[in-house]
This record gives C-alpha cells, structure tokens and sequence, in this order.
C-alpha cells in the first residue's frame, strides 16, 4: 500500500471514529437534554399522547381532558370554571406552553415524571399513568373573592395563618384556559396578548405594586420590636403636619382633622396618620425596617407556593426623606397581595409566619402520594406581644376606625386600609389595599386575606381601601369561616 492510500484510509478510520464518539455522546450524555427541549416535537406528542392527570379542588378535578380530531396530539386540557381558578392552575397549552400548576408539574400531569414509573416502564420507556395534583384552595372562599371582585382589576389572596395553606387565590380581569389549550387558537391567544388590561397576568403573586399604608403594619412592627415604643398605647413623638427631613415637603394625613397629632400607634393605624410612621421609619432607620419587611418575607427572590412569587421589595440606599416616605409605604416599596397576606398571617398567628403553599398533596394516578406540603414550616417573625398589640389595634381599625366595611358579626376581625399613590405625582387612579384576618370567637379557627383593586372604574374621589377593597376582604373571611 503507497503512502498516499494509507494516509487516506487511516484519516477515513478517524472520521468514522468521530461520528461514533459523537454518536454516543449525543445518546448518552445530551439524550435527556434533547428530549426535554421545547422545540422538540416528539415531546409535545407525548404530552398529550393520553388524558392528561387533574388539578383538584376539595376533592373534585378543575381540569379534565378530551379527544381531538386530526393531527398527532391526541388530546387537549380542558377546564372547569376555568375564570374562576385561572389564578391556580394556569394554562397547558399545545401551542403555547403551560403555566401555573400546569407548568410547576407538567411532568406528573401528564405521565412523564419518573416517579410514576414502575421497573417494566423505566426499562421500556413507556409512559406511565399520569397523576393528580392536591390544591389547599377552598371553593367557597375562591368563589366568594372572584365574585366580589367582579369586574375591577385586581387580586386577592386568603390562607390559613395557623398552617400556611393558601385558601383562596384570584386575579381580575380573569380568562378561560379552554380557550387557547389547543393548537388553532391564534385569535384568542392574540387577544390575550393585546388586552390592555393583562388578563395572564397573575396579580395575586407576579405584580408588586405600592402597597400604601397597610406596609404601616411593618413600620408598627418593627417600632416594639426594636423598642423604639412600649406597647400601642404610648404616645409617639409624632408632629402633625410632619415635613419631609432635609426637605420643605410636608407630609399631610388624609384626614386633616385626625388627632395624629403624637398620636398611639394604635390611633395612628385607626386614623392612618402618616406622620407617625414616616417618622417612625426615620427614627427606626431603613436598616431596622428592613429587617422587619424582610422577616415577614419581602426581599425573598424564590417564594415558591409552589409557584414562584415575584420578590416585594423594600429599597435601601434612601435618604431620610426616601426612608419617611417608605414608612407609609410608598417610593419604591412594592409588595403583593400574598405579601401582604403574609403579614396579616403572621400576626394572626402569634408571630409566626406559616409559609404559603397552595398544593396539598401530589399523587400517582393510584392515589399513592409522591409529594406532600407540610402545615408546619413555621418561623418567628415578631414576639407574642407584639402580634397580640398590634392584632389588638387591627381591631381597633375595624371597629372604630378606617376598616368598618370589614366587620363580620360573631367574629373577631382586624384589619389596615391602604390607598397608595399610582403614577407620577399621583396622576393615575391611586390602588385601593386592604389586609387583614378573621377569627371564630368559638373555635379559634381564623383566615388572613389581602385585597388589592387596582382600577374599579369608580371616581378618583371615591376610591379607599375600606370603600373598595376591605368589602372583598370581609366577604372572603366570611366564607372562609363558614367552612
């Protein structure tokens, strides 16, 4: 053999080589990778290859699937009230992904999760049975807030503030998920898209927004944690009007003729005086009220309930006048109606924060649970007294103060209005906020809800927390009760 045919043969042999080092790299090592990619077909076939597995409320699915006719996705999800849980399960699209539940197990929905797979299944590939997934949320309670909501833009959220389970969880205006599940859908997937008004947007956990005076909550919290005053009813060393530090800004209450001034926390949170707690966050200073903010969960960058909230944010790097606006909970303070729920939960229950989740258990197409949220991942946020103080002047706004459209009787409510600033020097419809809890004077069984209504088409005079929002909140406490 010449020098020339050898050179050539032994390159050719390296090639070949090559292509099977490549070859069982690409099978080995990126197979799983391959599989999982979004834009691979195979997966989407699979997918929806048989009915896909439920989202369960109460013990009743929300979710269910049919057959389709043509093409090589042999089934599409289907909904039931799919408005009124939206909020919860999401969509699972052919077209267009899934989100939501439908997204955090879309490998248990629809029988591709390993965990379902017995040793003939592994060893073959074979789809398994898909298997269910186990809400906490009450359907009285979700009911009573999508109804109450009606056609304001906005969200609210109730749990349990002893275990932590989200009972109810509804963003306004809503959407069918029926109606963008298959793939000939274009027309209402683009109107979705188009909708001034974000109807897939999830405002409960994924839009923070100014929270307003119920962040009054927090700044009160942190001022008998830290010491700065004994208990709610000592006087506060609080001028009205108060002006802004290092500034000629005077702040000014909504109501002039509140006696705010050096006013009792628990009167400031009756009133809602805004000079207390701008002051109080200067004298605090911004690092202690965010320890507080942060303790009741704000800053948190991966709240998973199992679906993950976007972060509400106290800001730091602020002057004296930045932090005294902070106090009242504007400049840059932006929380979540599960944020602010999260801090009603908290002094509800003593202190301490339950943390928030809306799957209750996870199961196989046989009923055998492969995951389960437990009701007692709990952590101290503030003492007992400081809860049971500040649960004290919540009471104190509802019954004699700013929160009257809460009131349920037989029952111990509390609760904080909030009317934040919306736009530039307040030019937008400002949002009307309203967090609180209800307790059973009998059973001690209670709920903490936040309300958030954004935009209600009322006039800009007409909108406040207790005229707009506590209303929602009452009727889900309620329901909430009546369980």
């Amino acid at each position: 053999m010449n020098k020339t045919i050898r050179r050539a043969s032994v390159f050719c042999l390296l090639m070949v080589l090559a292509l099977l080092v490549r070859a069982t790299w690409v099978q080995g090592y990126e197979a799983k990778a391959l599989a999982d990619d979004e834009h691979n077909r195979r997966k989407t076939i699979a997918q929806y290859a048989q009915p896909l597995g439920d989202i369960i409320v109460a013990g009743s699915p929300v979710t269910g699937s049919k057959g389709t006719t043509g093409g090589d996705l042999r089934y599409k999800r289907t909904y039931t009230q799919g408005e009124l849980y939206a909020a919860v399960t999401g969509y699972s699209s052919q077209a267009y992904g899934a989100t939501q539940l439908e997204g955090v197990y879309g490998d248990v929905l629809d029988g591709t999760d390993d965990r379902l797979k017995n040793p003939k299944d592994l060893l073959t590939g074979e789809q398994a049975t898909p298997g269910n997934v186990l809400t906490t949320i009450d359907p009285g309670v979700q009911k009573a807030a999508y109804e109450a909501l009606g056609d304001d833009k906005g969200a609210a959220v109730a749990m349990d503030p002893k275990t932590g389970r989200i009972l109810g969880m509804v963003s306004t205006p809503s959407y069918d998920p029926s109606k963008i599940s298959g793939t000939a859908d274009g027309d209402a997937w683009k109107a979705l898209l188009d909708d001034k008004d974000k109807p897939l947007v999830n405002r409960a956990l994924r839009q923070p927004l100014a929270p307003g005076s119920t962040f009054k909550l927090v700044v009160a919290a942190a001022a008998l944690e830290n010491g700065l005053y004994g208990s709610v009813d000592e006087r506060t060393d609080s001028p009205d009007p108060y002006t802004l530090p290092n500034t000629s800004t005077v702040l000014r209450n909504e109501n002039a003729s509140a006696p705010c001034a050096n006013a009792t926390l628990r009167t400031a949170l009756q009133y809602s005086c805004n000079n207390v707690f701008a002051k109080a966050a200067v004298d605090l200073g911004q690092d202690k009220v965010k320890k507080m903010a942060d303790a009741f969960g704000f800053d948190t960058e991966k709240l998973d309930v199992p679906v993950r909230a976007a972060p509400s944010v106290y800001p730091t790097g602020m002057d004296e006048a930045q932090t005294a606006l902070s106090g009242i909970g504007q400049f840059e303070v932006t929380a979540t109606p599960l944020q602010m729920a999260m801090v009603t939960s908290a002094l509800a229950n003593g202190g301490e924060l339950a943390a928030p989740h809306m799957v209750s258990r996870v199961t196989d197409g046989d009923g055998t649970t492969l995951e389960e949220s437990g009701d007692d991942d709990r952590e101290r946020v503030v003492e007992e007294s400081t809860a049971k103080q500040l649960r004290s002047a919540m009471v104190t706004v509802v019954e004699e103060g700013t929160g009257a459209n809460a009131r349920i009787p037989g029952a111990e409510v509390g609760g904080k209005t909030g009317t934040a600033q919306n736009g530039v020097d307040n030019s937008n419809t400002p949002y009307a906020w309203f967090t609180s809890y209800a307790k059973d004077r009998e059973s001690g069984e209670g709920v903490a809800v936040a309300v958030i209504v954004e935009d209600s088409g009322s006039a800009r005079s007409e909108v406040s927390g207790n005229g707009l929002a506590a209303p929602i909140a009452q009727k889900m406490m309620k329901a909430a009760l009546e369980r």
